[in-house]
């Protein structure tokens, strides 16, 4: 099956099976337990696992470390993944500090930045490259993911400049929608957007009156 018709919500649960199965001390784990250690119902995992084959053995579960070698594989990250962040401001030397990456096989490669007083510096090892030298630097280190951390103003000349120098995969966290070509991947997140729907979620939590001890 076509991983374009296997829904993103899918996608995203599998990592989430695949941190349950690293906190597994044994050689099998069935459904029951990644439900446990997940949240989601083993009904749902099965039915998650069955777009990509057939996994497990009726009565004994799944081979621990098969099972994560696969959604290594189905996530493409049983390879190293080199990134450029562009846009160094509060969020970007977040995202540039951060030291999981690495243990998902990725690495932050290249930042980029339009702020003089920012170009030149190093953070985590990183030197800031000015935004100008994008094209070049990309295709010098042959990057092909990228982070987009700029402000609204500046997010669609920047994604655009970043697919012409070669990007195929974006995670983009300026609230703008932009359509890019069919071969390149892009995912959008709006943080105000999310926090409007936890505001939502919020509101409809029972009421639960406080009590003065």
């Amino acid at each position: 099956m076509s991983t374009f018709k296997i829904p993103q919500n899918t996608i995203a649960r599998l990592s989430l099976y695949f941190r349950a199965l690293s906190e597994s001390r044994s050689n099998n784990i069935s459904s029951y337990e990644i439900s446990r250690l997940t949240g989601f119902s083993d009904a749902q995992i099965r039915r998650d696992l069955t777009y990509f084959g057939q996994f497990g053995t009726p009565g004994q579960g799944y081979d621990v470390e098969q099972l994560q070698s696969k959604i290594l594989k189905i996530l493409g990250i049983d390879k190293k993944w080199k990134i450029a962040l562009i846009g160094i401001g509060n969020l970007g030397s977040a995202l540039l500090n951060y030291k999981g990456f690495k243990t998902q096989g990725m690495e932050i490669m290249a930042a980029f930045d339009s702020d003089v007083k920012k170009i030149g510096e190093v953070q985590s090892g990183v030197q800031i490259e000015d935004i100008h030298n994008l094209s070049r630097v990309v295709k010098k280190k042959k990057i092909k993911m990228a982070i987009i951390a700029v402000p609204v103003s500046a997010a669609i000349s920047v994604i655009n400049n970043a697919v012409a120098s070669g990007i195929k995969a974006i995670l983009n966290f300026a609230p703008i929608r932009i359509k890019v070509p069919p071969a390149v991947a892009l995912l959008n997140i709006d943080i105000g957007v999310e926090l409007e729907r936890l505001s939502y979620l919020a509101k409809r939590l029972p009421k639960i009156e406080e009590t003065i001890p």
